[in-house]
């Protein structure tokens, strides 16, 4: 899982409400391997493409979005199921941040688990984020997770609030497995200690 520090990125500006890991991924994609060279155009896929394959005016569709890789989005992002291939479907497009109000909870969750940033910033402060980046597309957002600030396309600091374990799995970046491995040592001398002790099971 690659670290996340610090990250500027030309954003997109999602300006749906309650949108749910259904529209993030549609339920017919979750067989598809994470692997699958397509897999890229799952995410949002009903929004951005029409039945017969072509794109439609969505945001993300647009020439100076197609690079974005932090999204801006309205109030309870990713609610819904709780399919982390919505997750593998923001890495695919190699998403690092998603700022929104609020987030599904399980959603926030795979979301730290698998390297992208979730960020909590005030509805109104989404908002304004949003209409500088209709105003001017393709501006870029940096994001310092070490002191936990967001500079907008105008310049405005906004500070949000994070878990200090999530932070640090982030900053370091660790998966579940890699942060298990962090205490191999640890791990290694109990086993060698309960062999030592109980003998008679092995």
């Amino acid at each position: 899982m690659e670290p996340f520090s610090r990250f500027s990125a030309v954003a997109v500006p999602i300006d749906i409400a309650n949108c749910d890991t259904d529209q993030i991924i549609p339920a017919r994609f979750l067989r598809r391997s994470k692997d699958d060279p397509d897999y890229a155009k799952f995410l949002l896929h009903d929004l951005r493409f029409r039945s017969d394959g072509s794109e439609t005016d969505f945001v993300f569709n647009q020439a100076s979005y197609r690079n974005g890789r932090i999204l801006v989005c309205d109030v309870n992002w990713g609610c819904g199921s709780s399919r982390e291939a919505a997750v593998n479907a923001l890495t695919a497009n190699r998403i690092r941040a998603v700022i929104a109000p609020a987030f599904g909870d399980i959603h926030y969750s795979n979301c730290v688990k698998n390297g992208v940033l979730p960020v909590r910033l005030l509805s109104t402060e989404c908002e304004q984020i949003r209409a500088q980046l209709h105003q001017s597309p393709g501006a870029s957002i940096d994001i310092d997770l070490e002191d936990q600030i967001v500079s907008g396309p105008d310049g405005a600091r906004y500070v949000f609030e994070i878990d200090q374990m999530d932070k640090l799995r982030l900053i370091k970046g660790l998966d579940d497995i890699s942060l298990t491995l962090e205490h191999q040592s640890a791990i290694e001398a109990y086993e060698r200690n309960y062999r030592k002790n109980n003998r008679w099971i092995f």
